[in-house]
């Protein structure tokens, strides 16, 4: 990657439990500035991720200052976010917040080694939207469909993040696609929250905001 043209990297949709499985970070360059990436155990690098749940706790847990850790569950597991002064934006929007509440997020992965060595995973926001039960039944059915073929093509030659994955991970990626047809089968009847009007037309306002945060390359000027 151009060090002059930094770009934004897509965010990738992933469950909770994928995540949390996740430890292992990677660079594909000897660049100080270069991407960051989780290896995800279906075969995927994430330097950025998308995911749509419940709010379901928040706390400010600074010493000196805000930092706000924010629990947000989807059907398969929790995510933790963890929002501070260099995340005004996010930091902001989880004080606000009245939990629980149906959040968009959008953010970079981070690990860290506990005393014992096991190693966590948390996101580091970029962006925290409000969303209602639609945006967040979209999500879970494209997350699983992203999920279920990354899981048919983790035994394709040449797939590179797959071949990762084996050395890294004593895990079987077919657990992820049970989670992921689960979380199908747990999905509200959409039909009924789009009955009204007003909601189906905040909520497509909202599909197009958390889909320009995922899809859009913009620059990132710090390169991680």
């Amino acid at each position: 990657m151009s060090q002059s043209t930094p770009t934004r990297e897509v965010a990738r949709r992933v469950f909770a439990s994928e995540f949390n499985d996740a430890g292992y970070t990677f660079k594909e360059s000897d660049d100080e500035r270069a991407p960051v990436y989780l290896l995800l155990p279906t075969g995927e690098s994430a330097n950025r991720v998308f995911f749509v749940g419940t709010l379901t706790e928040k706390e400010d847990v600074g010493e000196d200052s805000e930092y706000w850790r924010g629990r947000v569950v989807d059907p398969t597991g929790t995510f933790f976010v963890y929002a501070g002064q260099y995340q005004p934006e996010a930091a902001s929007k989880l004080r606000d917040l009245e939990p629980p509440a149906y959040v968009a997020v959008v953010g970079k992965p981070r690990t860290y080694e506990t005393d014992d060595g096991t190693v966590r995973v948390s996101v580091r926001p970029e962006s925290i939207t409000e969303v209602d039960a639609t945006v967040r039944d979209r999500w879970v059915a494209e997350t699983a469909e992203r999920t279920i073929e990354r899981v048919a093509a983790f035994d394709h030659e040449g797939n590179e993040y797959a071949r990762m994955a084996r050395d890294e991970y004593d895990l079987d990626p077919e657990t992820y696609k049970a989670a992921a047809l689960s979380a199908l089968e747990d999905l509200d009847d959409t039909d009924e929250l789009a009955d009204d009007a007003g909601e189906a037309d905040d909520a497509e306002d909202v599909r197009e905001t958390t889909d320009a945060a995922e899809e859009t390359e913009a620059p990132d000027p710090t390169g991680i």
